[in-house]
């Protein structure tokens, strides 16, 4: 008789491997990525990596999952802390733990677009990336309709319109970053405007003063 394998045994393997997995997307990128691949990267099996993922697509949107259900509970930890203006929570959420505008972009991102745009006449794909748009979307929603609620955002334009623009900003940069050369994205400065745009549209002030 095999021995049992605990249940955080094959939680922490799981995690292994797609913390794994990641690097090898951003390494190569979605479609240049095989199973092989993160079999090595990960030190597994096939049989132990087919366990939890039939495939690369099922492995990459786990992989997405976890990004932004991270990103969920996060948002909904600080909603609930008095202490955190909706504001900062808001740049904390569009730009990590600094809340600041800064030259770095998000390493998987070139590998999300190709999973997206090459998958844009897959029918499964197109419904993941229609799910995952409403989860983001959500999320940033939120933050701003509890900041209209407790008045610290004005009510001008509607939650649901500025949280969309948001998702429209990150991913068109996202975009120019993976396509363009990197001296022709200017990924701080396009980003600080951003902010001062929002900043007027919430706040009704530049973001500066």
């Amino acid at each position: 008789m095999s021995p049992r394998v605990s249940e955080e045994h094959l939680k922490q393997r799981r995690a292994s491997i797609l913390k794994a997995a990641t690097g090898v997307f951003i390494e190569h990128g979605y479609e240049k990525t095989t199973m092989k691949h993160v079999m090595d990267a990960a030190g597994v099996s096939r049989g132990g990596l087919y366990q939890y993922f039939s495939n690369k697509e099922d492995l990459f949107e786990a992989i997405l999952e976890e990004g932004l259900n991270e990103e969920a509970e996060q948002s909904l930890a600080s909603l609930k802390k008095s202490s955190t203006s909706y504001w900062h929570l808001l740049m904390q959420i569009i730009f990590g733990e600094d809340a600041t505008p800064d030259t770095n972009m998000d390493p998987l991102a070139p590998s999300k677009l190709e999973f997206f745009i090459t998958g844009r006449n897959d029918e499964r794909r197109r419904a993941y990336g229609e799910r995952r748009y409403e989860m983001g979307l959500k999320i940033y929603a939120d933050i701003i309709k509890e900041g209209q609620q407790a008045g610290e955002f004005r009510t001008t334009h509607h939650a649901d319109t500025i949280a969309r623009s948001i998702i429209t900003f990150i991913d068109g940069l996202a975009l120019d970053h993976a396509i363009l050369p990197e001296e022709k994205v200017r990924l701080k400065e396009q980003s600080e405007l951003f902010v001062q745009y929002l900043n007027y549209a919430l706040i009704g002030a530049d973001s500066s003063s």
